[in-house]
């Protein structure tokens, strides 16, 4: 198997962990997921070819639903967060003591 290849399932597998990590509720195990996916975006810019090699490419091009539907659904955790911390500020510091006492 081409490097390319190996650094593309890594990268599917770390986009996969990081969607199921999103349909949970722990945040540590968010984070993590998207360290893995960061490390492996990494080494698939790190490989020169991917943007000649035209089986990288089309692999990229089947994996761009996958990660747009990531990106799209942290996007909507992170507005759905944002609202409730707004809610709960809203309320006053006494009744949401942990919103911006980290």
């Amino acid at each position: 198997m081409p490097l390319g290849l190996a650094a593309l399932d890594d990268l599917s597998a770390a986009v996969d962990r990081l969607r199921g990590a999103l349909d949970g509720l722990d945040a540590a195990a968010i984070e993590d997921a998207t360290r893995h996916v960061a490390h492996a975006a990494a080494a698939v810019r790190a490989i020169g070819a991917w943007r000649s090699d035209p089986v990288v490419t089309d692999r990229l091009k089947a994996m761009q639903p996958l990660l747009e539907s990531a990106r799209v659904r942290t996007s909507l955790l992170a507005d759905h967060m944002s609202q409730r911390l707004a809610i709960l500020a809203s309320h006053g510091a006494t009744t949401a003591p942990l919103t911006y006492g980290r």
